[in-house]
């Protein structure tokens, strides 16, 4: 390799280094003593999160409002006000150290947030009719949340918030179409500030209280080595399969993807060991990364922990939170299995085969040398779905076992070794307390997202409401069919901006009830988990749908290929996710809506599978061959057919109940496109080397 093109490989990585240091809270890099601050305050909430989930009894408007005033902590000292100096003022974009500026703003915006804690009793006894001092402090916790969320997330959700405000007091002087009673100062400081129905709202106590934890376990295994671990279990278990490493980065993205809630910091951790070896195999630049990125962004639909939705998702719809894992398994594993079949129809396309087994890890070494990171999650399993723990113990519980693994397996290799044991023990403390200060880096994003969003869900509850349902059901001209599209549209749109969780809790104010009440009024029955998963799911594909999309421009760093087609690419896998919500909300069998049979629920898993690898079929243009023009329609007839018994069971005249009897008929098409492609399948071509 040329000095030249070290030197852009090196540059390639460090822009997907930089993007996931701007999604895991690193902003600053001060020197000298300040540089122990930021972490500092992060291993300080870290331990307050891990009390409030152990032995810490404090009132849930307590917690929620000491979690928010940490994150506004770190995000006035970690990120300048500007990104370029301008103005001549540099002190505003300096990353170098902490300016006296940050830190007065720092200590009043958290000062702010903790303010409802300081005066709680006087507060209650005035919800409503707020005093001079409330309205001040209110004023400036509103202001200065919206502006961290602007350093952190970027312009988009702060400008959609403020259009909410804004909207909020000139209501009276909209068209009548869009005319709103609108609300007084005190009404919205009190709504905002002073309750639980604005910034401090189910999905800041979601966030407070589930949260937290879950992305501090996912930071501790990534520090711990785990990341690493997947992807090499994963390569020795489908590596020496036909496009191994594809199907490879699949698999360990998803595992990533279990306990990560950031496409970006996935794509990251297993995309610069993955896509060099898509690339060394045969696959381009561009379907290596976009591969990558299908996987990564995917992570997030994965139970059991999908990012923070999962946990959102059970506030909202106020159920179990094993019923939300219910409702998500099959369209997720659905779709994952479809991934790993594109890769295959990819890998056929180009006549590649798979990494010779003998240039492989071994898969039962490889297991056995890392099957210490598998205790945790095992556990978090168990205690989630068998025990039925609430998510915050089960996570405190997984969180100290991996904090054990991460202080003995150090040692243990330099036992093995013949090193010092001390300094390896020494090193495990070190890594821990990295693992708690990246966990409180990493929450800023998630804390500011849900509390900025809770503005705009305040605004809602202040009797918007209603009047978005009208709006939505005037302009969908009371069809189902539209409205989905357009709730698809603005969710692709918004999450542009936004991360996945903010989209995800915009939409599910704005429209999941609306889909709901609309379908009621004509005579279709949505439930809401179907509503709010619909939400959720496009909410997750604008990670990377072009101009926009992140998650491919750090694929695209990493793979050194361009950004845009990068992200069509990915969206083009991603749209055997994308037709998941349509049908889920059509066909509730999917989401196991009053199926709770284990039988059927493999039938119907199963069945979704073979319906998006027939859809996957169809959008790739390949089953065994290239597809004939006839031969479309055909995939899409079995697409139709295995993910929507139930409609064709109603235009045949056959009972509800029997709508399963109606899963041959789209294997028997299934079968009939592939007899006809069969003659035409291209020849393998030699074994690839790694």
């Amino acid at each position: 390799m040329t000095d030249v093109e070290e030197h852009a490989k090196e540059g390639s990585l460090d822009l997907a280094k930089k993007l996931a240091d701007e999604e895991e809270g690193i902003g600053r890099l001060p020197t000298g003593a300040s540089k122990y601050v930021i972490p500092t305050i992060a291993v300080i909430w870290s331990f307050f999160q891990l009390s409030i989930a152990s032995w810490l009894i404090l009132d849930s408007v307590f917690i929620r409002a000491i979690h928010l005033g940490f994150a506004l902590l770190i995000v006035y000292l970690n990120y300048p006000l500007l990104k370029k100096p301008r103005l001549g003022l540099k002190f505003l974009s300096v990353t170098d150290r902490i300016p006296v500026f940050d830190y007065m703003v720092a200590l009043i915006a958290a000062f702010s947030a903790i303010y409802i804690v300081i005066d709680f009793g006087g507060i209650m006894g005035r919800i409503g009719s707020p005093i001079t001092r409330d309205v001040v402090i209110g004023l400036t916790l509103t202001v200065l949340l919206l502006e961290a969320s602007r350093r952190v997330i970027g312009p988009a959700l702060s400008v959609i918030a403020i259009a909410f405000c804004a909207y909020s007091f000139l209501g009276p002087y909209m068209p009548d179409f869009i005319a709103f009673k609108g609300v007084s100062l005190g009404r919205f400081i009190g709504q905002m500030t002073m309750s639980t129905e604005g910034i401090y709202g189910i999905p800041l106590d979601v966030s407070a209280t589930i949260v937290f934890l879950f992305v501090l376990f996912g930071a501790m295994l990534d520090k711990a080595g785990a990341g690493r671990y997947f992807i090499q279990l994963a390569l020795s278990l489908l590596g020496g399969f036909k496009g191994g490493p594809a199907k490879a980065a699949v698999l360990g993205s998803g595992l990533t993807g279990l306990v990560s809630g950031s496409s970006i910091a996935n794509i990251v951790t297993t995309g610069t060991f993955t896509i060099p070896l898509m690339k060394k195999v045969g696959y381009p630049p561009t379907k290596a990364a976009a591969v990558e990125v299908a996987a990564s962004t995917d992570g997030q639909i994965a139970p059991p922990i999908m990012g923070a939705a999962a946990f959102i998702i059970a506030e909202y719809v106020n159920v179990p939170y094993i019923a939300v894992i219910k409702a998500a398994a099959i369209p997720a594993f659905a779709s994952y299995a479809a991934l790993l079949y594109i890769t295959h129809i990819e890998a056929s396309k180009l006549g590649l085969r798979g990494i010779p087994r003998a240039e492989l890890p071994r898969f039962f070494k490889t297991l056995i040398g890392g099957a210490h990171y598998l205790i945790p999650i095992l556990l978090l399993l168990y205690e989630l779905v068998v025990v039925r723990h609430s998510p915050e113990l089960a996570a405190f519980h997984a969180i100290w076992v991996i904090a054990a693994i991460m202080l003995v397996q150090n040692p243990v290799k330099a036992y093995l070794n013949k090193e010092s044991i001390g300094a390896a023990f020494k090193e495990g403390v070190v890594d821990i307390f990295s693992a708690l200060a990246a966990g409180g880096r990493n929450m800023v994003s998630v804390a500011l997202a849900t509390a900025a969003a809770g503005i705009i869900v305040g605004v809602v509850a202040m009797g918007l409401g209603g009047l978005i349902t009208q709006i939505i059901d005037t302009l969908s001209g009371g069809n189902i069919y539209l409205l989905l599209i357009i709730t698809a549209f603005a969710s692709l749109v918004i999450g542009m901006g936004l991360p996945t969780t903010a989209t995800y809790i915009v939409m599910a104010s704005l429209t999941a009830p609306a889909i709901v009440q609309i379908g009621a009024l004509y005579d279709f029955v949505v439930p809401l988990m179907a509503a709010h998963l619909f939400c959720f799911y496009f909410g997750i594909l604008a990670d990377d749908t072009p101009p926009v999309g992140l998650a491919a421009y750090a694929a695209a760093a990493i793979a050194k290929s361009d950004p845009i087609p990068t992200g069509i690419q990915g969206f083009m896998y991603d749209i055997r996710t994308a037709i998941l919500p349509f049908m889920f909300i059509f066909n509730t069998d999917l989401i196991l809506h009053n199926i709770d049979s284990w039988p059927a629920g493999l039938l119907i898993f199963a069945m979704a599978c073979l319906g998006n690898f027939a859809f996957a079929s169809a959008t790739q243009g390949w089953l065994v061959a290239k597809n004939r023009f006839y031969e479309i329609p055909l995939l899409l007839c079995v697409t139709f057919v295995l993910m929507r018994p139930d409609a064709i069971a109603h235009w045949l005249g056959v009972a509800h109940d029997k709508r399963f009897w109606m899963y041959p008929l789209g294997l028997a098409v299934f079968a009939l496109t592939y007899l006809l492609q069969r003659p035409r399948r291209p020849k393998v071509a030699a074994p690839a080397t790694a």
